[in-house]
């Protein structure tokens, strides 16, 4: 059974560390190695081809030195004409002509062009399938899932703007890792560890002099990575809260509108951008030093290849035989097959300042998607849950406590006994723990003490999906979803009938006004049901309770914003709705006070009163205080008939 500490306020998350994030990265890389596989040997098919074509446009180049050189009159002191070292001590048959070996060659280098284009295609192909059909849409879909089962504290202690950057933004971020973290970092290394192997078997000297400054870049990267974390956390904060912004004025333009206040938010929105833009603009500086920086380091390596290199080609072209000056220096095309491959190198050194911008991005969404998917669910199913033919309704709290923050109780101390089938009206101030005190019997929360029983059980040992089904809910706000008449009403019983979703509504006096819209149950709801009256909300709402045929009906001052005509409609739909059913009914209004069993006052968490309406006027505490308000004459009101009542406590 949850105890008062697993209902206690989620604390901040801390801060996870970049070892610890990286390894559960790594492990979700890992369910698609096979695709990450299949990229690679794209990847790695693309480099063999690049590095073919580039040893031939060395050969090329030394082999049309070495005709010049057999047709050319050498000078004093030259060096004799030396023949291409071709690969793997395969040359072309003796009786080919010059012309015929160099188209030779240029045609192998076009035709692995050609064949470079139609892999490069398959690769961005085969890597966009990967990154955003596969990572994001599965990720986005577990975040998704999470969302669906975590309790009421997760959402009372996160803005929604902050959850619905971290679907998408954030989740976008994570997917950053794949690609063009871990991707490209295996890219990377096998590229770097290709080329130091071949550049080392052209020169070893060389290699080690143009390097020198590489563990530089591994000083420099450290320190960015330190650098711009927690700047890029403090980002998707900002986002979080611009966001926010739009969202609430977005759901508030009516009253945005209605006093005049654009202008105003104008200004604050734009404040909010200007701060999300000032924190970039910090970033931005930050990487704009560092990827010069790593150029600039990675660059060092070609004057020193001019310089050290040049002499090698001199000595290479002085040298009298092949052997001696293969031992002394390099050839033209040598050179130029080592320029292309440090240029290569260098290239892919570069890679490491867009890694590490790209690590740090992706661990800053991961750290915020991970809050979600590690955030304990609070209200779940039990292993051995109790699951009963069929709940009646009775309903009981037993010295019941709760507050949404461990030191700010809400209720105190509540208990009370409700039986199947009775009517229960509840009143009291704002605040005073009405809606706290039912969301409890559906289990939105659970209590920090005490015991809420369905039918002698506790609350927390009956299967969720079972509980729920069991009440039906109707809010004083209904939310309504952009989907048919039918849809909405069928929202909690999906598999209904048209036959059982159209008595719901004759149940719920909404079949009239449906008959009346365009396509009828089939018309399509504006966004949030603003296409309707407040009333017409109201009913549809109580039909998509009433279709779940519920044990326990819960109305949440339903009658609270409509005006009297239409409340009289909503109160014979809801004596339709609570034929057979406990009902827990939160209202102010008198008249709908009068027709309940057994009428609770609440005030600072706590009943304060109990009875039927008659017994309650005779008391003459806050019930006939709040009665003398509605009715100028509360005696005449005291003496009113009302419904018999069970008793409760």
């Amino acid at each position: 059974m949850p105890n008062a500490a697993e209902n206690a306020s989620t604390p901040p998350p801390q801060t996870t560390t970049q070892w610890a994030l990286i390894r559960r990265l790594l492990g979700m890389v890992w369910r698609y190695r096979w695709h990450c596989f299949g990229v690679l040997g794209l990847q790695t098919m693309l480099m063999v081809l690049g590095l073919a074509g580039l040893s031939l446009v060395g050969i090329g180049v030394d082999y049309i030195r070495y005709v010049y050189g057999l047709h050319a009159a050498m000078g004093p002191g030259a060096g004799v004409p030396k023949p291409p070292e071709w690969p793997l001590g395969i040359a072309p048959p003796a009786d080919w002509s010059t012309a015929t070996v160099v188209f030779s060659i240029a045609g192998a280098i076009l035709l692995m062009a050609a064949l470079r284009s139609v892999l490069n295609y398959q690769y961005s192909v085969t890597a966009a399938r990967l990154v955003q059909a596969k990572v994001v849409v599965d990720l986005r879909a577990a975040v998704y899932e999470k969302l669906q089962r975590l309790s009421f504290r997760f959402f009372d202690e996160h803005a929604s703007g902050s959850i619905i950057n971290r679907v998408t933004g954030d989740v976008q971020m994570v997917r950053m890792f794949v690609d063009q973290v871990v991707m490209q970092s295996i890219i990377m290394v096998v590229s770097l560890l290709v080329y130091l192997l071949y550049m080392l078997q052209i020169h070893a000297g060389l290699t080690l002099a143009c390097l020198a400054t590489t563990p530089l870049i591994g000083v420099a990267t450290n320190w960015f990575s330190r650098r711009v974390r927690p700047a890029y956390r403090r980002n998707r904060e900002l986002m979080d809260g611009l966001i926010r912004s739009l969202a609430e004025n977005l759901q508030g333009v009516q009253v945005v509108k209605g006093f005049y206040r654009q202008e105003e938010e104008i200004g604050k929105f734009a404040a909010a951008n200007r701060t999300v833009r000032e924190q970039q603009n910090a970033i931005f500086r930050d990487v704009s030093f560092y990827t010069p920086l790593i150029g600039f380091l990675s660059n060092i390596n070609i004057a020193v290849l001019l310089g050290y290199g040049g002499c090698l080609v001199i000595r290479y072209e002085q040298s009298q035989d092949l052997a001696t000056a293969l031992r002394a220096g390099l050839s033209i095309g040598q050179f130029l097959v080592f320029s292309g491959l440090l240029q290569q190198f260098s290239g892919q050194v570069n890679a490491i300042a867009s890694i590490a911008n790209s690590m740090q991005q992706s661990l800053t969404g991961a750290e915020r998607v991970f809050e979600i998917l590690d955030a304990p669910v609070g209200i779940q199913t039990e292993p051995a849950a109790v699951k009963p033919e069929r709940i009646a309704g009775e309903v009981t709290f037993e010295r019941v406590r709760f507050g949404y923050r461990r030191d700010e109780p809400v209720l105190r101390e509540v208990s009370l006994h409700v039986a199947s089938g009775q009517c229960v009206a509840i009143l009291g101030a704002t605040g005073s723990g009405k809606s706290t005190l039912l969301s409890l019997i559906p289990r939105f929360y659970d209590p920090d003490a005490g015991t809420v029983r369905i039918d002698g059980h506790d609350a927390r040992q009956l299967d969720l999906d079972l509980l729920r089904r069991s009440v039906g809910v109707v809010f004083q706000e209904s939310f309504l979803f952009s989907n048919t008449v039918a849809a909405n009403i069928a929202f909690g019983h999906p598999e209904a009938t048209r036959a059982q979703i159209e008595h719901a509504a004759r149940l719920a006096s909404a079949d009239r006004f449906i008959a009346a819209l365009p396509q009828g149950y089939d018309t399509i709801l504006a966004e949030g049901g603003n296409s309707l009256s407040g009333g017409q909300r109201q009913r549809l709402a109580i039909a998509r309770a009433i279709l779940l045929e519920p044990s326990i009906l819960i109305l949440d001052d339903p009658t609270a914003a409509i005006d009297p005509g239409t409340e009289e409609e909503i109160l014979v739909a809801m004596e339709q709705a609570m034929q057979g059913r406990t009902t827990f009914l939160v209202t102010h209004r008198l008249s709908t006070l009068r027709r309940a069993d057994w009428i609770l006052v609440l005030a600072d968490g706590q009943i304060v009163e109990s009875g039927t309406h008659a017994d309650l006027m005779q008391r003459q505490g806050e019930y006939y205080a709040m009665a003398r308000i509605q009715t100028p004459d509360a005696d005449r009101a005291a003496s009113a008939p009302a419904a018999p009542a069970q008793e409760a406590s």
